[in-house]
């Protein structure tokens, strides 16, 4: 069950990575609040090797990438986190609603 969760956790940073892409690269809007949360949430994770892939027994053969993407989920805030562990939940339950992820009107970092 903890590899399925680590899983989980993957595409979970996959939509991460792609939102703040489509966010910095795509929009062409400056959304400086979130590049000040990236950059304060990937500051937290390095200074405190916070790995939460490696929690879950997924350990990247990339040094630091595990770290990188754990800052990612930092920066996206408490919202975001909270969501992700009621949609754990519910998949460690049997619900099968974890794909059902909205995207909060503050980008997350409400």
């Amino acid at each position: 069950m903890e590899k399925f969760i680590g899983f989980l956790l993957l595409v979970i940073f996959t939509e991460g990575i792609i939102t703040y892409v489509n966010n910095f690269f795509v929009s062409k809007e400056p959304k400086w609040q979130q590049a000040a949360s990236l950059l304060i949430g990937e500051l937290m994770a390095i200074g405190y090797q916070a790995d939460l892939l490696k929690l879950f027994g997924l350990e990247a053969q990339i040094p630091y990438l595990g770290i990188v993407m754990s800052g990612i989920v930092i920066s996206r805030g408490s919202n975001y986190v909270f969501d992700l562990i009621k949609k754990l939940i519910s998949v460690a339950q049997g619900g099968s609603d974890i794909l059902t992820f909205e995207e909060p009107e503050d980008g997350g970092l409400g």
